[in-house]
């Protein structure tokens, strides 16, 4: 199977330096993918009414499917526990490029 996938990568990206098309360069790293172009500005949702009474709308975010960026529309969650607050995730700016740093459920403080 990892074979395959190796084959197949190879062969998207020299079909892609052949037709001379530009890839946004992407490193691996321990727990996520740190890339070398800024995500794009985030898009406003018209948010929805909601499926019932304690719902919290989650919007969506820019994610990188190994790529380009995809947008993940927003979604009503319920807390998982009694004033939970959503702390939204993010796109941060390091040493080697751009990381996703994942949204969470967090208590107040």
């Amino acid at each position: 199977m990892m074979n395959l996938r190796n084959l197949l990568l190879a062969c998207a990206l020299g079909g892609a330096v052949a037709t001379g098309a530009v890839i946004p360069a992407a490193a691996q790293v321990y727990g996520g993918v740190y890339v070398q172009t800024a995500p794009p500005a985030p898009m406003y949702e018209t948010v929805p009414v909601a499926p019932g009474p304690g719902y919290y709308w989650v919007p969506g975010y820019w994610t990188w499917n190994g790529y380009r960026y995809v947008w993940r529309h927003g979604y009503y969650a319920y807390p998982p526990y009694s004033g939970a607050l959503w702390r939204p995730g993010h796109w941060a700016h390091g040493p080697y490029g751009w990381y996703w740093k994942p949204g969470h459920w967090a208590r107040p403080y």
